[in-house]
């Protein structure tokens, strides 16, 4: 049964927290520090709810949830410091299914923005290695150690870092870039500001930005990605693509026979592509910037004049759709 740890019964325990830490004067800062652990069992699910804050989840070989808080308040006005502090509660709730961590500004309309601006806060979650997480914060960024398990986070302020993730990955920003080093499950990032860079994934692929470029290392399953700011680049995929974008250039090499169409496009660069010997495709290739050129015999598929830059056909005999377009530059189909 879920208990919940209210504010009557929160306020002796960050209380001691704050007696061990101690409340500090630097500078400018006056800062405090709430510590507090938690005895859990592995495969749980930590969840932290935030209006403020950045989340850094380090990881141990041990059966707890260490959480460490730390809050800096930009005044030297110790009296002022103290009530932007109390304005942004932190409460902690545990139960059979994990530990969830909540800091809430409270609704109070006499605290001003630029008083709320005054503070800074940094979270750092130790966890166990086997662990599910669920971050959400609105004003930091967040980044995931090697973890075992599922990770969902999501910001508007700050870059999404991701380790080794032995599980599935989902993550939205809206003002950073994302960096994912290695996934053993499906994968799907988001961001409105800042380019995504994938390693290896053990799954399916859906990235997506309004601001950046995406380059992917390898995934066995499908890959989706989409850009409006810049390239994109997939070095091995082993299912279908489909890979959009309209600032620049578009590379990918596709190792297995796809089982599905695959659909690349570009507004503002070149596409090339490298497949496996024994691919087969329909090969639909176009460019009105360019010239069109391939390295595979093609069975040609002709009407009117045999044009430069227009190359409609078959490979191997044919199979999934291959539509490779572009308004601005080459498109180039290449044996690996």
């Amino acid at each position: 049964m879920s208990q919940w740890i209210g504010p009557s019964q929160i306020v002796l325990p960050i209380m001691q927290c704050l007696l061990f830490a101690g409340t500090a004067a630097a500078g400018d800062f006056v800062e405090d520090k709430i510590e507090k652990s938690f005895q859990v069992v592995p495969g749980g699910r930590l969840k932290v709810d935030a209006d403020k804050g950045s989340i850094e989840i380090r990881t141990a070989a041990s059966n707890a949830i260490d959480v460490a808080i730390d809050r800096k308040v930009k005044t030297k006005d110790r009296g002022l410091a103290e009530e932007i502090l109390k304005d942004f509660e932190i409460a902690f709730e545990q139960d059979d299914r994990g530990v969830e961590i909540t800091a809430k500004y409270k609704n109070d309309e006499r605290r001003r923005d630029e008083d709320r601006n005054r503070l800074q806060v940094h979270f750092t979650i130790t966890i166990p290695q086997a662990y599910n997480v669920d971050l959400r914060t609105s004003g930091g960024g967040i980044s995931v150690a090697d973890v075992e398990g599922e990770v969902r986070s999501q910001t508007s302020g700050g870059g999404l870092r991701f380790g080794k993730i032995n599980g599935p990955v989902w993550g939205r920003t809206s003002g950073g870039g994302i960096k994912l080093e290695e996934a053993q499950g499906n994968v799907d990032v988001q961001t409105s500001g800042g380019s995504i860079t994938i390693g290896s994934v053990d799954g399916e692929v859906e990235a997506k930005t309004s601001g950046g470029s995406i380059h992917i290392v390898r995934s066995k399953g499908s890959v989706a990605a989409r850009t409006s700011g810049g390239s994109i680049t997939v070095e091995e995929v082993m299912g279908q693509i489909m890979a959009k974008t309209s600032g620049a250039s578009i590379k990918a090499y596709i190792s297995r026979q796809p089982e599905g169409d695959c659909i690349l496009e570009t507004s503002g660069g070149s596409v090339t592509v490298h497949l496996v010997e024994e691919i087969a495709v329909d090969v639909d290739a176009r460019t009105s910037g360019g010239h069109v050129s391939t390295d595979f015999p093609v069975s040609m598929v002709v009407q009117g004049k045999v044009s430069k830059n227009r190359l409609r056909g078959t490979i191997n005999g044919g199979g999934p759709l291959l539509k490779l377009h572009t308004s601005g530059g080459s498109v180039h189909l290449r044996k690996k």
